[in-house]
């Protein structure tokens, strides 16, 4: 582990139970998973700060091995660098220190997965893997367009996290897929600027496959694209969403792409007593370690 990281660990991290499985050494590790708990700008039911702990607590109850994709974690050198610090209520200054350290982690050569925390934590994770790739394909699974200019005059909010990646000229790709909700306004401008495939998931994330083959790609997971019926642990539930069995096919379809970053958000334990909201997204999170 280099000196920058080091320093940043001792100012910004705080580390506790890790993933089931992660390996103790950052310098061997391929993957490295990081929490970013935050929950400042959400619009409905507060609670995603405490996301990344509940995945971390539930994955004791997954098995390290996969029948999905007939591997185990042990085979895996991944590490879990625990959670950021973020200052309470200060949006900016969390989402920079987002940023800066995804950026370490590209840098050294690693693949960042990011658990949240609202959505808005997102947006400094794929700025910082896109100044890497400028080429990067983004694969967004969301109840929700996210692409609101602003939402109650903030521009920096959980709905309005895949709009701020077309402040700039990056020349990303934007694929959304099983959205259900958001303004007339989002879903023309998604008509417009991203390929939107509107209330399923696994079908059309399958037919595009050919397009994204050899590019980057970064996904970012909202839960609420699963029905909350399957996944009710969330911010702002959406009925009418794909099953967890169609999202764990779909997330197997991109074990052969270019994976370049990846996060799981909106996990919010308080509201799923039988914690399968985040049971789910800990069974995701593994199949992405062993890609």
């Amino acid at each position: 582990m280099n000196n920058a990281i080091k320093s940043f660990f001792r100012e910004h991290m705080s580390v506790g139970a890790p993933f089931l499985g992660a390996s103790d050494d950052y310098a061997q590790a391929t993957k490295v998973i990081f929490g970013a708990p935050m929950d400042w700008t959400v619009s409905f039911r507060p609670g995603s700060r405490f996301g990344p702990g509940s995945v971390r607590d539930v994955s004791e109850g997954l098995e390290e091995y996969s029948p999905y994709q007939d591997k185990e974690l042990l085979s895996v050198p991944f590490f879990d660098a625990g959670n950021l610090l973020l200052p309470f209520g200060n949006v900016n200054r969390s989402l920079e220190l987002i940023k800066e350290f995804t950026t370490m982690v590209v840098r050294d050569g690693k693949i960042p997965i990011m658990l949240g925390g609202e959505h808005l934590v997102a947006w400094p994770a794929i700025e910082a893997v896109l100044a890497a790739n400028p080429d990067l394909v983004l694969i967004h699974l969301d109840a929700h367009t996210d692409l609101r200019d602003d939402y109650l005059g903030q521009q920096f909010s959980h709905a309005s996290v895949i709009r701020r990646l077309f402040d700039t000229d990056s020349a990303i790709r934007v694929y959304q897929f099983g959205i259900r909700s958001g303004e007339r306004d989002e879903w023309a401008f998604a008509r417009e600027r991203t390929k939107l495939f509107p209330f399923e998931v696994y079908e059309p994330l399958k037919s595009i496959l050919p397009e994204i083959q050899g590019s980057p790609v970064y996904l970012t997971l909202d839960i609420d694209v699963v029905d909350p019926a399957f996944a009710p642990g969330t911010g702002t539930p959406e009925p009418g969403g794909i099953t967890s069995s169609e999202l764990i096919k779909s997330i197997l379809l991109l074990k052969d792409v270019n994976l370049v970053g990846a996060d799981i958000v909106e996990v919010a334990p308080e509201y799923d007593l039988s914690r399968r909201t985040p049971f789910l997204a800990a069974k995701i999170l593994r199949e992405l370690l062993l890609f």
